[in-house]
């Protein structure tokens, strides 16, 4: 058994990871998918009256369930039938790894947004720092 969590974030590089590890999973009886999307948590500038910082939460919780619900719906189409959701807030990395040991996974499945070494020398990667943390393979996938 394979047991994958795949990171997700909407974008397309997301999309092409499910679309991976579903292509992987199709070869291996009983794997499973934890996918997995991470938020960050709002960046504020002075200050917000406390309503204003619940309706942002509020808001990037209802985000972060429909990138899941989409994925999970793309994951289904494409082959993977035990599929379970799982969302997080903090460093996008940290996040991906802790969540990665605490689940049990044997491999971490996750898009790269392609920056190239010049881009990612300046910028970092989170594919990077997932490769760095993770204490189980991961595959990236353009």
């Amino acid at each position: 058994m394979l047991k994958m969590l795949i990171a997700v974030d909407g974008s397309d590089h997301s999309r092409r990871a499910v679309e991976a590890a579903a292509r992987l999973a199709a070869q291996i009886p009983d794997a499973q998918a934890v996918l997995l999307n991470v938020g960050e948590g709002p960046l504020y500038y002075g200050e917000l009256a406390p309503l204003d910082y619940e309706a942002v939460e509020r808001a990037q919780r209802q985000f972060q369930q429909q990138v899941l619900a989409d994925a999970q719906a793309l994951a289904r189409a494409r082959g993977l039938k035990q599929v379970s959701i799982q969302s997080a807030s903090g460093e996008t990395a940290g996040e991906i790894a802790r969540v990665a040991e605490e689940q049990g996974v044997d491999q971490i499945v996750m898009g790269t947004h392609g920056k190239g070494v010049l881009g990612s020398l300046f910028l970092g990667s989170v594919a990077q720092r997932v490769v760095h943390l993770a204490k189980v393979p991961v595959l990236l996938v353009k």
